[in-house]
């Protein structure tokens, strides 16, 4: 398992979490999966389609995370099969992998229902049939559910269902494939609000997942709303793989502040600028005068800090200029420079 796909399942084993994502995508919101009925599932299932296998032998499968949950309640409780599908990357063949991880979770739920009538060895009170099927006529199963929670900024282009995946020529044919549905939450595809819907920090997951492809929409994400100025220290790792936006923690940290740690990130592609900037100055100093060069290559130190700040952010020189608080008498001298080299 890699790195992101770990932070995934932990993440999303938290029940509270759990409970969040299908209280959303089932309920609109309303709190009706509640954290304190779930419970952990067996999530060990066999199958031969996927992984590699020794030829005809099954290979074990584990799914990402399979809880049941007291979902709602009338004259009797009804129980909800709650599985999800952690998804790191945009995968290409997900209906039929969703769809074995239901057939198999189904074939356990008889299963179990096979054994515990095998164990109370009443034959006698039903006919033949059910006792060789080992299901009986009133036996029911619990209803399986399985979401896609895609943890990527991009548009998901991949297939949603069974039947988009099929070359059929005859359509009349279609008319008797059982198709299979994707549950699929993209957070490219969430309105703002959606957002709202969400009573966990998956709001915040989601929003910074969705602006991350855009640094100045991030940028200004981050910097106005609240809840990211402490962050679970957890969660914020799980952005930052997910999104690969280099920021870095302190391995004390409890909580992060999303919005230091950008501004952290500023300041390094600043030393990165400065030190190129003296590494050239150095050059021409050798030729020019070293007091010459050092104040070029200070100068340009200040140009490549803009330039990385106004190209990673989407910002304009005037906000890069406020961010490295460059003095007022100096900042037309460098916008002269600055465009110049452009």
């Amino acid at each position: 398992m890699g790195k992101i796909d770990a932070l995934i399942k932990q993440y999303m084993s938290n029940s509270s979490v759990f409970a969040d994502v299908f209280n959303f995508y089932i309920y609109g919101g309303e709190q009706v999966v509640r954290p304190e009925n779930l419970h952990p599932l067996d999530t060990t299932a066999i199958g031969i389609p996927f992984g590699k296998e020794k030829k005809g032998q099954p290979v074990q499968k584990y799914r990402d995370i399979l809880k049941y949950v007291t979902a709602m309640e009338d004259e009797k409780a009804a129980y909800l099969v709650l599985g999800i599908e952690n998804q790191a990357n945009i995968h290409y063949a997900m209906p039929p992998r969703n769809l074995l991880y239901d057939a198999l979770e189904y074939t356990r739920q008889v299963e179990k229902v096979s054994a515990s009538h095998r164990k109370e060895n009443n034959k006698g009170s039903h006919n033949t049939a059910e006792y060789l099927s080992g299901f009986y006529k009133e036996d029911r199963l619990i209803p399986v559910i399985t979401l896609v929670v895609y943890f990527g900024a991009e548009v998901w282009d991949a297939p949603r269902s069974l039947c988009e995946m099929l070359e059929v020529k005859d359509k009349r044919v279609l008319g008797y494939v059982n198709d299979y549905h994707l549950n699929l939450i993209v957070p490219a595809e969430l309105q703002e609000s959606d957002f709202e819907k969400f009573t966990t920090d998956l709001r915040e997951v989601m929003r910074y997942i969705q602006c991350s492809a855009d640094k100045q929409k991030l940028s200004w994400l981050v910097e106005n709303d609240h809840r990211f100025s402490k962050m679970d220290r957890n969660t914020a790792m799980l952005l930052n793989e997910c999104t690969g936006s280099g920021l870095k923690f302190r391995e004390s940290e409890g909580s992060v502040d999303m919005c230091e740690a950008i501004k952290e990130l500023r300041k390094e592609w600043y030393e990165q600028g400065q030190q190129k900037g003296r590494e050239k100055g150095r050059e021409e100093g050798r030729e020019e005068g070293r007091e010459k060069g050092r104040e070029e290559g200070e100068q340009t130190g200040i140009i490549n800090s803009l330039k990385a700040l106004v190209k990673n952010l989407g910002i304009s020189l005037e906000r890069a200029m406020d961010i490295l608080e460059i003095p007022e008498d100096k900042r037309q001298s460098i916008a002269k420079v600055y465009k110049e080299m452009q």
